[in-house]
C-alpha cells in the first residue's frame, strides 16, 4: 500500500499537516499513511455529502437502485484489491477477507433492490372518525448519516449502515476505524467510479477518536457506530447535546446451548469456527458454550480434536491472523489467567497459548459463571465450555448476560430448537450453524443492553435511516364537521354516542 493522503472522500491530495499510519498487525510495520481529518475537512466532507443527497433522494427509487447495483458491480469487480486492503490492515487471511466483501455484496443487492418496496408510499386505514380522509405514510430519507466503523469487519460491518443509508436516500460521511482507513477509502472511490455523478454522496474522512467526535458534532442527521460500549456511551453522549439519532452495536458475549440429542460433531465444528474464526475478533462470534451434562465431555473432546490443528499466523497454512489490535491480547491473557486462577481448566492451550501478536487456540472447561472470560467481551481466539443440568439451567446461563446480541442452539429437532431460541435474550438466534443470520441480508441485526440498540440489515435497517412522514388528504366533507367550532354541540354528541356504542360492541 502506498503513502495516502486524501480529502474526504475525494482521490484528491490535502493540505492536513497531522498524519497517522496504518500498521501490519503480524509485523507493526507501516503500511500507509493518512492524514487526520479535523473540523473544517468534517464540515466539507458533510456539506458536499448533504449537497449531493439532495439531488440522490430527488432520484427515483428506480434510478438509486441502478446507481447502488452499479456500486454493488463496481465492487465486485475491485474484490482483489479491496481483499488485499483488508487482509493488510487487519491481518486476517485473505480468504477471510473475499467471503466478508461476498457477504457485504449480498448485503448490498438486497438493500438496493428492496428499498423502493420497503420504504414506498402506503396506503392506511383511516377508521371511522376520520372515514373522509384518505391517508398514506412514506418514509423519507434523514439527510446526512455519520457512519463510524470497526477495524474487525471494516466491509461488511459498516456496509449494513452505509449501503442502507445510501439506498434509503440519504448521503454518508463514513469514518473507518483508524486501523483500517484504507478500507474505507477503497469503499468511497469505488462508489465515485461507479456513480461519478455524485461523488461525495460516500464520504470517508480518517482519523482517531477526535475525527469521530467531530463528525458526530458537525450536525449530520444521525450516528450509526460500531464498537465497545464504553465508546458508545461517550458517542452517545455527544448525540444527546443536539438530540441527533444513535444506532449502536457494541458486540456480544455470544452463548451456545448444546442438547443431549444434538449433533456434536456438527455442533463441535461450528464452535471452533464460531470461536476462533477472525481470531475470535467477531461481535457475534462464540465466546460461551453450555452443553448438557451427558454431552458434555465428548463435545470438550472433539472441540479440542479440531482446535488442535489450527494455528495462527501470516501463511497460506494459517487458520487465522494475528490480533488487529495491540492492546487485545492482553485483555485475552488477563481473562484466560483469571479463569485458570479461579479454577477453570484449559483443556487446550492456556497463558503460554499468547504470543503476541498472535494468540493461538484456547479451550476452558468449567470456567467459573463470574469470571471475565464468562461476563466480558473477550474478543480473542479462545471459548468457555461447561456444563449444566438441562436446558433451563442453559438458558438461564446464556441470558444472564449483560450482552444481548446473538446466539445459538445444537439440538436434534429444529422445532425443539426454535423453541429454546424463543426464550433466548438475544437479537438473533441460529439453530443448528452459528451465525446463519449474518448471510441473510433480509434478517435485521442488533442486539439490546450492552450489546447496543437499534438494527441494521433487512427492511429494519432500511427503516432506521428513515423518517416516516404521515399525510392525510381529505376526500369529502364529513356530515358531522368534529373539527369545525360551526358544528352544533349537539351533533357533535351524537357523533360521539354512536362512536361509543360502536367500540362497546367490538
Amino acid at each position: 500500500m502506498k503513502h495516502t493522503t486524501r480529502r474526504p472522500g475525494t482521490t484528491e491530495a490535502t493540505d492536513a499537516e497531522a498524519t497517522f499510519a496504518s500498521h501490519d498487525p503480524a509485523t507493526g510495520e507501516p503500511l500507509a499513511h493518512y492524514p487526520v481529518h479535523g473540523p473544517s475537512e468534517i464540515a466539507a466532507a458533510v456539506d458536499r455529502a448533504r449537497a449531493a443527497a439532495g439531488r440522490w433522494s430527488a432520484l427515483p427509487a428506480s434510478r438509486r437502485r441502478a446507481h447502488l447495483l452499479s456500486f454493488k458491480r463496481e465492487l465486485a469487480a475491485s474484490l482483489d484489491r479491496v481483499a488485499d486492503t483488508v487482509s493488510a490492515e487487519t491481518g486476517k487471511p485473505r480468504q477471510d477477507a473475499e467471503l466478508e466483501l461476498l457477504l457485504a455484496l449480498g448485503q448490498l443487492d438486497w438493500a438496493a433492490r428492496n428499498a423502493g418496496r420497503v420504504l414506498g408510499r402506503r396506503r392506511v386505514r383511516t377508521g371511522l372518525v376520520a372515514a373522509n380522509q384518505a391517508a398514506t405514510v412514506v418514509h423519507r430519507p434523514l439527510g446526512v448519516v455519520g457512519v463510524i466503523g470497526p477495524w474487525n469487519y471494516p466491509v461488511y460491518t459498516p456496509m449494513g449502515s452505509v449501503g442502507y443509508a445510501l439506498a434509503a436516500g440519504n448521503g454518508v460521511v463514513f469514518k473507518p476505524s483508524e486501523y483500517t482507513p484504507g478500507t474505507g477509502i477503497a469503499l468511497a472511490e469505488c462508489f465515485d467510479a461507479a456513480v461519478p455523478g455524485f461523488a461525495g454522496l460516500l464520504a470517508v474522512v480518517t482519523g482517531g477518536a477526535a475525527t469521530g467526535e467531530a463528525l458526530v458534532r458537525r450536525g449530520v442527521d444521525k450516528v450509526a457506530f460500531t464498537g465497545s460500549p464504553g465508546t458508545a456511551r461517550k458517542v452517545m453522549a455527544v448525540c444527546a447535546e443536539s438530540l441527533t439519532p444513535f444506532l449502536a452495536e457494541c458486540g456480544g458475549k455470544d452463548a451456545v446451548i448444546v442438547t443431549a440429542d444434538a449433533d456434536l460433531d456438527a455442533a463441535a465444528d461450528a464452535v471452533v469456527w464460531g470461536a476462533l474464526g477472525n481470531a475470535g475478533q467477531t461481535c457475534a462470534g462464540v465466546e460461551r458454550v453450555y452443553a448438557v451434562r451427558e454431552v458434555h465431555a465428548a463435545l470438550c473432546e472433539k472441540i479440542v480434536e479440531r482446535a488442535r490443528v489450527l494455528r495462527p499466523g501470516t501463511g497460506a497454512d494459517a487458520a487465522y491472523g494475528p490480533m488487529t489490535m495491540p492492546s487485545q491480547t492482553a485483555v485475552v491473557e488477563r481473562h484466560v489467567r483469571e479463569a485458570l486462577a479461579g479454577g477453570a481448566r484449559a483443556a487446550l492451550g492456556g497463558v503460554e497459548s499468547l504470543s503476541a501478536p498472535f494468540v493461538a487456540p484456547v479451550v476452558l472447561v468449567d470456567v467459573p459463571e463470574e469470571s471475565p472470560a464468562m461476563t466480558e467481551e473477550t474478543f480473542g481466539p479462545t471459548v468457555a465450555v461447561n456444563a449444566v443440568a438441562d436446558v433451563d439451567e442453559a438458558v438461564r446461563r446464556a441470558n444472564a448476560s449483560r450482552y444481548a446480541l446473538g446466539a445459538a442452539v445444537f439440538t436434534g429437532s429444529g422445532r425443539a430448537g426454535a423453541a429454546i431460541a424463543a426464550r433466548l435474550r438475544a437479537g438473533a438466534v441460529s439453530v443448528n450453524s452459528v451465525l446463519g443470520f449474518a448471510a441473510v441480508p433480509a434478517l435485521p441485526f442488533g442486539g439490546s443492553g450492552d450489546s447496543g440498540f437499534g438494527r441494521v440489515h433487512g427492511a429494519d435497517g432500511l427503516l432506521a435511516f428513515t423518517a416516516p412522514q404521515s399525510v392525510t388528504v381529505r376526500r369529502f366533507a364529513a356530515p358531522v364537521d368534529l373539527t369545525s367550532f360551526r358544528t352544533p354541540a349537539a351533533a357533535k354528541a351524537r357523533v360521539i354516542a354512536l362512536a361509543r356504542r360502536l367500540h362497546q360492541r367490538r
